[in-house]
């Protein structure tokens, strides 16, 4: 899909707002939740509804195997560890447990969040579920290297599930040996709490700890392994059910096509209990298209009406990458949020220099399948995946699934022109104005986040001098030539004109702007500076950067230095490119 996404149709069913479609944006809040209480590890509020509710593999033995069956089997951290010290730890996704923040000076914390210790009232497991892997059927995936400690119930009836990532072999592991390494541990710890900070949907983190062992990685796959330092994330999220948590059970037979309806039941009563029971609404019917066409009402199924929300939550979730310049890199089916949450940071990146076709992982180079201007197109055919899979278990029909897929065209066009429209703070959409400035960018290689940051500081003004024009720009169109320079003055002038439409103050419309379009984001040099110290034992930059991803959109005195663009080194294997190697 281009940006400007001419091959989705805009001609879509007329629009169908369901309630509680809001819920998408409770997982990255703009603030984090105060602590009603201040629990102890030993006081967390554990239910394990999972475990409780779905049906389980009858074996708990770890060796990679074909888990039948089941949604999950129980598992406990089984990773080595020595001496693991906390490097790191989000105060507000403690709020979001109720921690006490003192809980982290504990010496046995590192124990607990290590996996060598269990935490009392916690039932660990690892989940089944497969995917499509760069469009291909992978099969049996699971959670290789992930073990759910449990779920805990916040006071304010919030359901969190605590995982943590590195901590040992599964029956999911494969070939693999379920360990996480220090450098990709703090690169995804990093990136969920700047995501959320940004204002995206996404799982989050708690901590991070070091296991005081090595672990061997060929991070290039080139036969060329070397030890790196261990680690561990315990990540949080409502939920960690993605599109291949259907899918797998819908590849085996009749047996598992149940399975199916039983976790989509388990979804919808824990993660979308307002569909439950729908009352009769003219705002949630549809005109079925094709010859004979008919209105079918999303009250009369709640799996279709599910469906739907889950395909608008994945469209406003891509839109919001498109806004940030995000790039997942990695959005197999199996990475799919059935919350409309980024999760599984990999090799993921922010735009630099805007490239359309830009891919963080060196995995997807030759065809550029998950690159930045695919993602929409991308979002789009896992949709239709996870549709086929609802279908496919008779929970809803042909023209409830094409139904859903052309809500997410629909709900991914209206919230893109809303992001661009309020990045470049005009009155309404400009589809030419818009679609020039992006092949302007894309020409000169401009800096995606500090080009839209610089944007705000232009003033409505059409009796600025031509020769002025640029100025407010200049840090950001570097080096371009004469035939450049005339493309945008050209464009500053019709952008002004624009302006001047709106009759907002310039004070005004750049603090707008300013909030929605952030200084500092999580850029990969960034984090490899971070990750360089770490290894070293020295911790401080993680931590102070963090601190600065958490008010990605202030003036934050003395940070400066986190906005500019990537130094020479950055451009070099590992930092710009990374490979789906933890």
């Amino acid at each position: 899909m281009s940006l400007d996404s001419d091959n989705l149709s805009t001609e879509f069913a007329e629009r169908v707002e369901i309630s509680g479609m809001e819920d998408a944006r409770k997982c990255s809040p703009s603030k984090s939740p105060a602590m009603a209480m201040r629990r102890s590890l030993e006081d967390l509020n554990w239910d394990n509804s999972f475990v409780r509710e779905l049906p389980g593999d009858q074996r708990t033995d770890g060796p990679p195997r074909q888990v039948l069956h089941a949604c999950y089997t129980k598992v406990s951290p089984s990773v080595e560890v020595d001496n693991p010290e906390l490097v790191v730890w989000s105060e507000s996704v403690a709020g979001l447990l109720d921690l006490d923040p003192k809980e982290f000076e504990r010496p046995d914390f590192p124990l607990f969040f290590s996996g060598m210790s269990p935490l009392i009232g916690g039932l660990p497991y690892a989940q089944c579920y497969g995917g499509h892997q760069f469009g291909m059927w992978a099969g049996q995936l699971g959670d290789g290297r992930a073990i759910t400690l449990g779920e805990v119930l916040n006071s304010r009836g919030e359901r969190w599930e605590l995982q943590l990532k590195g901590a040992g072999k599964t029956p999911y592991s494969r070939f693999a040996d379920g360990l996480a390494v220090l450098r990709s541990s703090i690169r995804e710890f990093l990136c969920s709490e700047a995501m959320h900070s940004l204002g995206v949907a996404t799982t989050r983190a708690l901590c991070l700890v070091t296991t005081g062992k090595s672990v061997t990685r060929d991070m290039f796959y080139d036969g060329n392994p070397k030890e790196e330092p261990g680690a561990i994330v315990c990540r949080v999220s409502q939920s960690f059910l993605r599109f291949g948590s259907y899918q797998i059970h819908a590849t085996r037979g009749k047996e598992d096509l149940e399975i199916v309806r039983v976790l989509a039941d388990y979804t919808i009563r824990h993660h979308f209990p307002h569909l439950e029971n729908l009352s009769k609404s003219d705002s949630l019917s549809f005109k079925a298209e094709g010859n004979g066409a008919s209105t079918v009402d999303l009250t009369s199924n709640k799996y279709a009406a599910w469906a739907v929300e889950v395909a608008e939550r994945t469209a406003l979730l891509v839109a919001q990458w498109q806004g940030v310049g995000f790039t997942h890199g990695v959005l197999n089916t199996d990475n799919m949020s059935i919350l409309g949450l980024t999760i599984d940071y990999g090799p993921f990146g922010f735009l630099d220099a805007f490239d359309p076709s830009y891919t963080p992982n060196t995995t997807d180079l030759p065809g550029r399948r998950y690159c930045f201007a695919n993602q929409p197109d991308v979002g789009l055919w896992n949709i239709a995946q996870f549709t086929a899979t609802l279908s496919a278990a008779q929970l809803i029909s042909n023209e409830e699934s094409n139904y859903a897929m052309e809500r997410y065209g629909t709900k991914f066009m209206d919230e893109y022109q809303s992001v661009m429209t309020r990045k470049l703070g005009l009155p309404k959409y400009n589809k030419p104005l818009i679609s020039m400035l992006l092949n302007n960018m894309a020409v000169d290689k401009v800096d995606y986040t500090n080009f839209f940051r610089s944007l705000s500081n232009i003033k409505a003004d059409l009796t600025i001098p031509e020769d002025q024009l640029l100025v407010p720009l200049k840090a950001v169109l570097l080096d371009i030539g004469r035939e450049r320079k005339e493309a945008w003055i050209s464009w500053v002038q019709s952008y002004i004109l624009e302006l001047s439409k709106s009759g907002m103050a310039d004070e005004e419309r750049k603090s707008q702007m300013d909030s929605v379009n952030p200084k500092y984001i999580l850029r990969n040099y960034l984090c490899q500076s971070a990750i360089d110290a770490a290894e070293q034992g020295d911790y401080s930059e993680v931590r102070r950067l963090l601190k600065v991803m958490e008010r990605p959109y202030d003036e934050q005195e003395g940070m400066e230095k986190y906005a500019r663009l990537p130094p020479a080194w950055a451009y070099r294997p590992g930092v710009c490119m990374l490979s789906c190697s933890s």
